[in-house]
């Protein structure tokens, strides 16, 4: 990639933006990966360079540990029993799942039962069977999208400490940022500090924040008066903060199913989702829990959040395999802008092509 292109990416740019600009590898990367999806590079923009360079960061140590070690093995030629523990123990190491490294050795056994491909050929071929695993729930769920001038509702659950509430003030802040107007009902009600917190990440995002002071107040009935207070102001997304409990799944399926009911109600036309967010440095521990979430909730997706720094990245794959849920967004950074609509495509040239 040469000088002018470099040049046409900070067009629109200030100076002293651009002079904080780092044009180092992880630059170069990130403008390639863009372009190869299509965007001119002056329609790219230093807020989406700098955000693959954050994912690219933070999936370098299960980069590391998978793709050095299966340049070296699938370059031998067939896979041989030793070949593929080699490559089942550096999928495990990094969190992929039982049951998607069993899909990957398969599909690469069938690839290479007939003849060696050249490393770099097989981690091509590598990445197309990661984006088709990644793919395959986008495809089969349906539509996601928020529909203009009607009231979405969507349903955040999680266990604490997750990310919960933070990926809250994010979504509202993204919403905000593609020019729709959004409002936060805290209807976590039992944890301590929880309503605080929602407020604090609404000030930052710069939503409003639906919310009754009273403890252990019902949360269907919070989920009211936002829904009134959505209506009213004719808001487009209504994200609400629901319960990060564990402990007893009956409590929490039976939580859920009230909001859901208190929400036919109110806004029998809303269009309502429901995401879980999981912690990706929880690896398969985060995935028993995830288990309980989707036994208890209709889910929409997952938001997948601390990807940054983890050396369990391929949690993600984990997510899709054993869940069947699609992935909507991944968060890698503690910023209120460093949450992301989840692509494929980006996530498997950060993971294997970084």
């Amino acid at each position: 990639m040469d000088n002018i292109e470099l040049a046409q990416t900070t067009a629109n740019t200030s100076i002293d933006e651009t002079a904080l600009i780092e044009f180092d590898d992880g630059f170069i990367w990130s403008v390639e990966v863009l372009g190869s999806q299509g965007k001119r590079a002056d329609d790219i923009s230093i807020e989406e360079i700098t955000w693959l360079k954050r994912l690219r960061q933070g999936l370098d140590k299960t980069r590391r540990n998978i793709v050095n070690q299966l340049k070296a093995i699938v370059g031998q030629g067939p896979l041989n029993q030793v070949a593929v523990d080699e490559i089942e123990a550096a999928l495990l190491q990094a969190d992929v799942g039982v049951e998607a490294t069993d899909y990957i050795i398969h599909s690469l056994q069938q690839k290479l039962k007939e003849k060696a491909l050249p490393p770099d050929e097989a981690i091509t071929y590598l990445k197309k069977i990661l984006r088709d695993m990644l793919d395959k729930p986008l495809k089969e769920s349906g539509s996601f999208s928020l529909e203009r001038g009607n009231l979405n509702i969507w349903l955040i659950t999680g266990v604490n400490g997750a990310g919960k509430t933070t990926t809250i003030g994010k979504l509202a802040r993204l919403a905000q940022k593609s020019g729709y107007n959004c409002l936060i009902g805290a209807a976590d009600t039992f944890r301590a500090a929880a309503v605080e917190q929602v407020k604090i990440w609404g000030e930052r995002s710069g939503v409003e924040v639906v919310a009754n002071p009273s403890k252990n107040v019902d949360p269907a009935s919070v989920v009211f008066d936002a829904i009134n207070a959505a209506k009213s102001r004719g808001i487009e997304l209504l994200l609400v903060d629901t319960a990060g409990r564990l402990q007893n799944k009956k409590n929490l399926m039976d939580e859920l199913s009230k909001v859901r009911r208190t929400i036919s109600k109110k806004a029998p036309d809303a269009k309502v989702e429901s995401l879980l967010v999981l912690d990706a440095t929880l690896g398969q521990n985060g995935l028993r829990q995830a288990e309980v979430f989707s036994q208890a909730a209709k889910l929409s997706g997952v938001v997948l959040t601390k990807l940054d720094g983890t050396a369990r990245g391929g949690v993600a794959l984990a997510v899709v395999q054993q869940l069947s849920l699609p992935i909507r967004f991944i968060g890698a950074g503690e910023g209120i802008d460093d949450l992301r609509p989840f692509s494929s495509y980006e996530f498997v040239e950060a993971l294997l092509g970084g």
